[in-house]
């Protein structure tokens, strides 16, 4: 737990030029709506509320976070997309780098039209789990990189605040069997890991109704 408590602060520390490249970067937000409209709609809606819960919520999202993510999709120089997914892939491949400024831009302004937890019974448990981590399994608290709220941090930790349950639950299942593998230094598949189906269920249902 001291180990990923630091690495979160050293990667908290890298924020600061991120950010101040991301906003450097030139944005055609009209393109981007375009894309979004034409492209981008049938998995995540045209403003980003998926209207599935297979495909992320995208609205509201960290803008740094989602560039990030656009360009893992993305293969270069004869190496293989950092994140593997054959859709996305094909979505990303004619994208240009000012493009996915753009995208990351536009789906970030966006409001966000939030899932909501629906059983009772794992809320508790996520609730700790977000909170406080499981000590004695070595698994730190969700909060101390998604923040108290689920609202995330620029630019390697997104907003899970009213994610789908299912979508969320999904990826740490992938971040566990390795099978997602575009976390720094390893850490959501060593956290992954460590969580039991149930604790993946208990604090994927919490997130969705965090607002």
């Amino acid at each position: 737990m001291i180990r990923t408590t630091a690495l979160a602060v050293v990667l908290a520390a890298s924020i600061p030029a991120f950010a101040t490249e991301q906003a450097r970067a030139k944005v055609d937000l009209a393109k981007a709506k375009e894309i979004a409209e034409t492209v981008c709609v049938g998995c995540h809606g045209a403003d980003g509320n998926s209207p599935a819960a297979a495909n992320p919520i995208i609205a509201g999202q960290v803008r740094e976070y989602l560039y990030k993510q656009l360009g893992n999709f993305k293969a270069a120089d004869g190496k293989p997309a950092l994140r593997a997914n054959p859709i996305m892939a094909g979505m990303v491949a004619a994208l240009s780098d000012e493009d996915m400024h753009s995208l990351a831009a536009y789906f970030s302004q966006q409001a966000i039209k939030p899932s909501v937890a629906r059983d009772e019974k794992l809320l508790a448990e996520g609730k700790s789990l977000w909170r406080k981590g499981d000590f004695e399994k070595g698994i730190p608290a969700c909060a101390g990189c998604h923040g108290p709220a689920g609202a995330g941090l620029p630019a390697q930790y997104p907003r899970l605040a009213g994610q789908y349950a299912e979508y969320t639950a999904a990826q740490l299942k992938t971040f566990r069997t390795h099978e997602r593998a575009n976390d720094p230094e390893k850490m959501m598949r060593v956290i992954a890991g460590k969580l039991s189906d149930a604790q993946i269920s208990a604090v994927a249902e919490y997130a969705a109704g965090l607002r």
